[in-house]
């Protein structure tokens, strides 16, 4: 999926010994939307914008280690070690030999030294230019900066396709608001940014600016504007939606302090663990202290500050837990964390209270969002009945208002509450409409200047989209058995088109669906080398669902 952006110059921070300014160029391609003002709060925008940045630049995804150097050594050994091993034939003459042809290879490696140095030198130059100096390869999408009469809030998504960061600032974080115009705009953003806010002080005064003056150069004064043009995986924007819509899910909501949060980090960065289980168990009982199970350890830090106050017991497991060190830095200017638990697996939001800031951190089910995972983060479907005219109204009266709440909407056009809910759900997986988690209201937020695709979105391939019909259909049933020591194993039998299919699938103790087989044509063909077939996958929703 192409997106095409064009910036009125680059972004920029600048300081010295008395003044500072933050000055963002916004696409010129969208609707005019800009801010001008001078910032009140600077140490807490500059703690949360860098916390907004460590999300951009996330990618915990496994990467195995370059073994490229010591298989060039080892292979340059080898006859070393080959002759060391049988020179006790005749000690003498091998160690004569070893000797000459010791000498020989220390040659020729000079010789190949000398030859490969310019190619070595430049290929070190090349990646330590991309390092220090175009970080910005390493990006994916440049953030999401929204303008509304109250606050405005920017979002991004992280490179491993598995964190959502969004900041809020209200116009109290400025102690002067001089012109802004209210709208949605991608932001030109560049790695060089980020050491530049590490320079804000509390004692300088600093500007900041969505810079109004893009929309005003002459369109025939080309070369003051760049373009970029990044081509997205359909599977990266599917996951911004899919976590975006997550946020209006039902969910086991508490309070933690903030030295609960440092608690659970400081672990974190004590211990590395080497088997499975990787998942916190949060561990919620009415009027008591919130405990959270680290495993595979089973330790148990209990939140002696932060009381559960839902009406029932639960306990819900999440994984992914490493990327919760993102909240390391707030935890100095944080009042209080807010987690919002939408279930086993399921994605799992913290708000960070700054005050006149608040930070929302939500993360997916799992850092890496495989196939082995599949059918667990379908947040896409369904989809509620609504007519095209609803939508409109609904759309039409939040367009008024840039937020609002569903009563407040229902109220206003004189639609039910179910059928706003039931369209603003809709917008939200299209992109168009975002959920406020600390205040409950709905906002008019459009992701892209032109509408997505979201047929092609809705999901990750044919095989889930088929496996949904089935489970909607009721076409699934299934037996649950639990194995010690390998997992939960479900078999079912599954009414297909022409017959009924009975696949079987083992999920162990991270989740994963790490065994499984089916007696489809798909299976035979593909084994699990394309991942798995609609019937395993029709399996493992209606266990989900269940």
């Amino acid at each position: 999926m192409l997106f095409n952006y064009r910036y009125s110059g680059n972004s920029n921070v600048f300081s010295n010994a008395t003044a500072a300014g933050i000055s963002f160029a916004p696409d010129t391609r969208r609707d005019p939307t800009y801010f001008v003002g001078k910032l009140h709060k600077k140490i807490a925008f500059r703690e949360a914008i860098s916390a907004l940045h460590d999300v951009v630049v996330s990618d915990l995804r496994f990467k195995p280690k370059d073994k490229t150097a010591y298989k060039e050594w080892a292979a340059q050994q080898e006859t070393i070690w080959l002759a060391e091993f049988m020179n006790g034939y005749d000690a003498k003459a091998a160690d004569l030999r070893m000797e000459t042809l010791k000498g020989e290879l220390d040659v020729i490696q000079q010789q190949k030294d000398k030859v490969m140095a310019p190619f070595y030198k430049a290929r070190k130059n090349y990646f330590d230019y991309l390092y220090q100096k175009d970080r910005d390869t390493w990006f994916v999408l440049d953030p999401v900066i929204s303008v509304h009469p109250d606050e405005l809030f920017f979002e991004c998504f992280s490179q491993d396709e598995s964190t959502y960061g969004k900041l809020s600032a209200n116009y109290n974080v400025f102690k002067e608001v001089n012109e802004f115009e209210c709208g949605t705009t991608n932001i030109d953003y560049s790695a060089a940014l980020y050491n530049e806010f590490q320079k804000i002080r509390d004692y300088k005064e600093t500007d900041f600016k969505i810079d109004p003056g893009g929309f005003q150069v002459q369109t025939s004064q080309e070369e003051l504007y760049h373009e970029v043009k990044i081509d997205l995986p359909d599977s990266w924007v599917r996951g911004f939606l899919q976590v975006s819509s997550a946020m209006t899910l039902p969910a086991a909501s508490f309070d933690l302090h903030p030295m609960d949060v440092y608690n659970f980090c400081s672990w974190l960065r004590r211990f590395k663990e080497k088997r499975g289980p990787r998942s916190i168990r949060f561990i919620l009982e009415p009027g008591k202290p919130v405990r959270a199970v680290f495993e595979p350890w089973n330790h148990e830090i209990v939140c002696a500050r932060s009381l559960y106050k839902g009406p029932q017991q639960r306990e819900i497991r999440i994984w992914g837990r490493r990327r919760l060190l993102i909240l390391e830095r707030l935890i100095p200017i944080a009042r209080k964390f807010t987690v919002h638990l939408t279930g086993n697996g399921l994605p799992s939001f913290y708000v960070a209270d700054l005050g006149d800031m608040q930070f929302t951190l939500g993360l997916s089910g799992w850092t890496a969002n495989d196939w082995s995972r599949a059918g667990q983060f379908d947040l896409m479907a369904p989809r509620a009945a609504v007519s095209d005219a609803e939508k409109l109204t609904v759309f039409a009266d939040l367009k008024t208002r840039w937020m609002a709440k569903p009563e407040t909407i229902a109220s206003a056009t004189g639609l039910s509450k179910a059928t706003v809910l039931g369209a603003l759900g809709i917008y939200t997986q299209a992109g168009k409409v975002i959920f406020d988690l600390h205040t409950g209201f709905y906002r008019l937020r459009e992701l892209s200047r032109e509408p997505l695709p979201l047929d092609e979105l809705r999901f990750a391939n044919p095989q889930e989209a088929e496996a949904s019909k089935l489970v909607q259909a009721g076409k699934v049933e299934y037996t649950a058995t639990d194995i010690p020591g390998v997992g939960l194993q479900l078999k079912g039998n599954v009414k297909g088109a022409q017959r009924i299919y009975h696949p079987v699938i083992t999920i162990d103790a991270d989740e994963r669906l790490s065994n499984a087989h089916c007696d489809c044509n798909f299976y035979s063909t593909n084994k699990l080398y394309k991942g798995p077939c609609e019937h395993m996958l029709a399996l493992r929703i209606a266990h989900s669902e269940k």
